[in-house]
């Protein structure tokens, strides 16, 4: 229940509110009581004044037998529990209890006395809690023919006022107002529940049920909601959203359809293709022969033999032109095996140093040492460093450095080699260097535009990564990362060539 927002807000609210009415409740509670107490407080000093007046005004009479009468008579007020008067020693004189006379009076009574402060609340069985009061009865002047001069105090007037009714008045008070507390949480409860309910819950409900159809692919759901709060604009947000995807996803089948157009289109052409080139390459085979044996049957001195070399590597660029489309439509899969890349480096950097765009060209080979060995086809690699080099030679024909260079890396918990070809030619600019992976795209007078694509593709086939940098400072580098040979991969090697031997192969 509580993974509901809603519900969480519903229970938080209502606890807050709960909350904050209790703490309400107890200090009005508090507060009441308080004022009953003094309201009792008060009505006890009123009778203790007026005993104390009718006492004073009896003894200015002389009248002293008539205090016990007056005592009596105040005593039988119902909320009053007893009236004495006692001596500044404890000793009761005068009560409107005749029994109690000539006791000692009760001690938290005897206490106020003592205390500045003349009231105080005492439990007094069998009556309960009563509000005790006392006041002194000094000794006036009037008051020496009877009491003499010498004592300050003669008597302390003290009277025990009954709570009960007090505290039944504030029990009955308290139960009031925690009853109309609870029913006024119980309806503010419930109104927050139906107003969260209807106005949050339900359209929450409603866009979660429209995601979920959104989900599954119906972008035809739309959400009607007259409201501009927050949930209105949730909810505008919402049908926007829905109408841009319907959009999109036109869009998406158009280019789709298209993009399945121009897959069948290049499958036609690529199958045309492949059939082009099988029967070309077959009477290029037959021409180059025939144009060979024609070539070795003149002297070298012909102008005849210049004509019949230019048209031979003709014939060649044809051969391999036609050899890289066969390739690029159906690349060969690779014979892998733990090569070492150095050595591939090395011998094919001297195979196409003997190219006679080199001639200006500086070779460096910064070969890292104790290099792992790499889990690649040799030949292929050969094929994709040749073509790097050979492009590099021909970016600084009027002169440079071609520097290579090995090391190793480590990504996704795995050693890889990384080959370094950089040369300090004119650099590739932007716009071609983003093309320069396209098949068939080129900006030489005789390329065919599949080198480089055959290379990425070669590159791809050995779960390797290929990237180039380029600017007009610094030159060209292409970084090649191709992945170590692992213990598992040496371990199958080892057991295939065992078993080549143990057949006999």
């Amino acid at each position: 229940m509580f993974k509901s927002l809603t519900a969480r807000i519903i229970v938080t609210t209502i606890t807050l509110l709960a909350a904050g009415i209790f703490m309400y409740a107890t200090f009005n509670v508090r507060h009441q009581q308080s004022q009953l107490i003094n309201s009792a407080r008060e009505s006890a000093e009123l009778l203790l004044h007026t005993v104390e007046s009718s006492i004073y005004n009896t003894m200015h009479l002389g009248n002293v037998q008539d205090v016990g009468t007056i005592l009596s008579m105040v005593g039988q007020h119902n909320q009053l529990v007893g009236v004495r008067i006692f001596h500044p020693h404890g000793v009761i004189m005068r009560s409107s209890n005749a029994s109690e006379v000539g006791r000692v009076v009760n001690k938290d009574d005897y206490k106020l006395y003592q205390n500045p402060k003349n009231y105080g609340i005492f439990d007094m069985p069998p009556h309960g809690e009563v509000l005790s009061m006392v006041k002194p009865i000094y000794n006036d002047p009037t008051c020496h023919t009877c009491h003499g001069s010498k004592a300050r105090v003669i008597g302390i007037l003290n009277i025990n006022y009954s709570l009960s009714r007090t505290k039944a008045q504030m029990l009955e008070a308290s139960h009031i107002f925690i009853a109309s507390s609870v029913a006024i949480t119980a309806f503010l409860a419930i109104t927050i529940l139906f107003i969260l309910h209807n106005f949050v819950k339900k359209p929450l409900d409603r866009i979660m049920d429209k995601m979920s159809r959104v989900e599954k692919g119906d972008l035809n759901v739309r959400i009607e909601y007259r409201g501009k709060d927050e949930i209105g604009r949730l909810i505008d947000s919402f049908n926007s959203m829905v109408d841009r995807l319907d959009v999109a996803k036109l869009e998406l089948e158009q280019l789709h359809f298209q993009q399945l157009e121009r897959a069948d289109r290049l499958a036609s052409i690529g199958e045309m293709a492949a059939g082009i080139a099988h029967e070309i390459k077959n009477p290029l085979a037959g021409i180059s022969a025939a144009v060979t044996i024609i070539r070795d049957d003149i002297p070298g001195s012909d102008p005849r033999s210049m004509i019949l070399g230019e048209v031979l590597q003709q014939v060649q660029r044809l051969d391999k032109t036609v050899n890289d489309l066969l390739f690029f439509g159906k690349p060969s899969l690779p014979e892998l095996s733990c090569i070492d890349i150095n050595y591939i480096l090395d011998s094919t950097c001297k195979f196409a140093s003997q190219h006679r765009s080199v001639a200006n060209v500086e070779k460096r080979l910064n070969l890292a040492p104790d290099l792992p060995t790499v889990y690649a086809d040799g030949k292929q690699m050969q094929q994709v460093f040749l073509n790097l080099f050979l492009n590099a030679f021909q970016a600084m024909s009027g002169g440079g450095t071609l520097t290579i260079t090995t090391g190793r890396t480590f990504r996704d918990d795995r050693e890889y080699v990384t080959i370094d070809v950089a040369d300090t030619g004119p650099g590739i600019p932007p716009q071609i260097l983003e093309k320069i992976f396209t098949p068939f795209f080129t900006t030489k007078a005789q390329g065919t535009g599949l080198g480089l694509p055959i290379c990425s593709k070669l590159i791809e086939l050995h779960n390797g990564i290929i990237r180039v940098v380029s600017d007009d400072r610094h030159g060209t580098v292409f970084t090649i990362e191709l992945p170590a040979c692992s213990t598992n991969e040496i371990d199958a090697l080892r057991r295939d060539d065992e078993a080549q031997q143990d057949t006999g192969c």
